[in-house]
């Protein structure tokens, strides 16, 4: 807990099911590790690389991950409950059926990300580059969408009530 890991070389590290509750991994090298069931609440995960890392069913709850980078990242199941997501880089992840209730996603890229079944009740994602994403039966209930870009997202099944900015 409270561990200060920041700008540590962890890559393809097996930290499956790790307790890193408020721990300090800012700018981390984080590539390709197995970090699947991790209790990562409130961890500081700012410009940390988490390219094709292993987050299934990781405990992400208010973590910052301002300008991380989760490329190919594989968070299904994760629970992001208002996490801090401004600027991250999620292109291509998976985010199958993850938790990502207010969440602040503003600016974030998930060109071609996978939210099929994902909650995104409240979620703030404006400016989000939603381009050619997977939102099949997700919800974005009182989503913010203010200038988000869903060209060519599938929308299939959706719950977009209350959300704002969506027409």
């Amino acid at each position: 807990t409270g561990a200060n890991l920041r700008e540590a070389d962890l890559r393809e590290a097996d930290l499956t099911g790790a307790y890193l509750t408020r721990a300090n991994l800012t700018e981390a090298d984080l590539r390709e590790a197995d970090l699947a069931g991790a209790d990562l609440r409130e961890a500081d995960l700012r410009e940390a690389d988490l390219t094709g890392a292993n987050l299934t069913r990781a405990n992400l709850t208010g973590a910052d991950l301002a300008g991380a980078d989760l490329t190919g990242a594989d968070l299904t199941r994760a629970y992001l409950t208002r996490a801090y997501l401004t600027g991250a880089n999620l292109t291509g992840a998976d985010l199958r059926g993850a938790n990502l209730r207010e969440a602040d996603l503003t600016g974030a890229d998930l060109r071609e990300a996978d939210l099929r079944e994902a909650d995104l009740t409240g979620a703030n994602l404006t400016r989000a580059n939603l381009t050619r994403a997977n939102l099949t039966g997700a919800n974005l209930r009182e989503a913010d969408l203010r200038e988000a870009d869903l060209t060519g997202a599938d929308l299939t099944g959706a719950d977009l009530t209350g959300a704002i900015g969506y027409e």
